[in-house]
């Protein structure tokens, strides 16, 4: 993986991307040449329109992200890539026409949008007919040898069987381990120059996963591969560059305290998310403020009680706030005190099924981020009866109430409703991965990707 701006992607996702970036500029350049042919104008060199190429080019770029275009589950399936490519590229047409209706002149030319939509769903779907396979294929990916054959090396090699992993893992190593859960693995005693060997087999990285390291960790071997010119990763460190989140199953205080993140330099970073949080919060109330205004009258109308619901939870350093949403439950669904939303939840009314499957219940929640007590990426905020709980059961819990609260985040992105303790450890395991590795460039990826989640409420309760 190639980590930019301390967040990690894929080689294979990073690849095809750059490659779509040219095929959508060879589109747009392919939409002018015919529309120029169409009405006899002479267009004159390329570079007189790199502009409005790029530009093309990035806005349907950025709607292919946004939809989840290079997902896992686009990477290995061709029906899902094209279906959310079409998407993408019709929400990326429709921005470009506004842009060009707001900007008239020569920004991108209106008439030549059908062509250019023809052409660049021609030629992404070409590419992944193409590449489907070659991106799936054991030679596209690192090759990956690891040190341990437990419990911790059967976790590795079920990650690397997955369709979408970025390695393969070519050779374990017993370490002298007493329980040995890979069979296949080699005792380190039958090779007599373990440098040598990773060698031979063409190894770019060796992870270290042994179920205990106290006076067993072979710093010799480690010493001779570091030596060889071959990265040598911890497990931890290999599991959260991996699957985007923090192991809490592996992690301890001392990983936390000396891995890579949690970084000084916030305080810019943090200057910069409040700045975008105001400006964004105002477009967004006055834009969505009618839209704020039908819904409380529908949820009037539908069912007894006030249009809003008001409820208390944990912010910054544990500070409680309160939080207004639209009422989507009835008001008496917490007079025996907060629960988890389930699934077919009979407490939440006709009207708010529909506001929370859109999120259209979300939008109040807007005012707290103006007011500085949320932003728009941050974990959820919980109620106080909840985080009580979670605090004793789950460990490092406390450590997600060291950013803002959001009202979109990592872990929403990435894992569907929690419901449960279990469910919140595992988007706590997100939630330490944004906490650890926060950076303006994390929090675009995730305004982005929210897109994908609207469009596609997997998990909406």
């Amino acid at each position: 993986m190639i980590r930019l701006f301390k967040h990690y992607i894929p080689h294979a996702v990073l690849l095809l991307g750059l490659l779509d970036f040219a095929l959508l500029m060879l589109a747009s350049e392919l939409a002018w040449k015919v529309r120029a042919a169409q009405i006899g104008m002479e267009l004159g060199p390329i570079a007189d329109r790199w502009i409005p190429l790029v530009g093309s080019a990035c806005v349907v770029w950025l709607a292919m992200i946004a939809v989840g275009v290079y997902g896992p589950y686009a990477l290995r399936s061709l029906r899902f890539a094209g279906a959310r490519l079409l998407v993408a590229i019709s929400l990326g047409i429709i921005v470009l026409a506004a842009i060009d209706w707001i900007l008239p002149g020569e920004t991108f030319w209106r008439s030549t949008l059908l062509y250019s939509m023809g052409f660049a769903i021609l030629v992404l779907v070409a590419d992944r007919l193409l590449l489907n396979s070659f991106l799936g294929s054991s030679s596209f990916r690192r090759r990956v040898m690891v040190l341990g054959a437990g419990d911790r090396a059967q976790r590795l090699r079920e990650l690397g069987d997955q369709p979408e992993a970025g390695f393969a893992i070519v050779s374990y190593i017993a370490m002298g381990e007493p329980e040995r859960t890979v069979e296949e693995a080699i005792a380190r005693e039958a090779i007599h120059d373990l440098g040598r060997f990773v060698e031979n087999l063409g190894v770019s990285e060796v992870v270290l996963a042994l179920q205990e390291r106290r006076n067993a960790l072979p710093l010799n071997d480690l010493l001779r591969i570091k030596t060889k010119g071959v990265h040598v990763n911890d497990f931890s460190s290999f599991l959260e560059r991996e699957t985007g989140r923090v192991d809490l199953d592996t992690v301890n205080p001392s990983w936390l305290i000396f891995s890579d993140g949690f970084s000084s330099s916030r305080v810019l970073s943090s200057a910069v998310k409040r700045l975008f949080d105001i400006t964004a919060s105002l477009i967004l109330l006055l834009l969505t403020f009618p839209v704020i205004l039908l819904f409380a009258a529908i949820v009037k109308l539908d069912s007894k009680g006030p249009a809003f619901f008001r409820q208390q939870r944990v912010g910054l350093f544990g500070e409680p706030f309160y939080l207004t949403k639209l009422r989507s439950m009835r008001t008496d669904a917490e007079k025996d005190g907060a629960k988890w939303a389930a699934e077919n939840d009979p407490r939440i009314t006709r009207v708010g099924r529909f506001i929370r499957k859109v999120r259209i219940d979300e939008l109040p929640q807007t005012w707290a981020v103006l007011k500085g007590e949320m932003s728009f990426v941050g974990p959820r905020p919980e109620v106080p009866q909840f985080v009580d709980g979670l605090q004793e059961e789950i460990p490092f819990y406390q450590e997600r109430h060291m950013v803002k609260p959001g009202i979109t985040g990592w872990a929403q992105i990435n894992y569907p409703y929690g419901a449960s303790t279990e469910d919140s450890r595992k988007k706590l395991e997100y939630d330490l991965y944004y906490a650890k590795n926060y950076t303006p460039f994390l929090d675009f990826v995730i305004l982005l990707q929210t897109v994908r989640v609207v469009l596609w409420p997997e998990g909406a309760r």
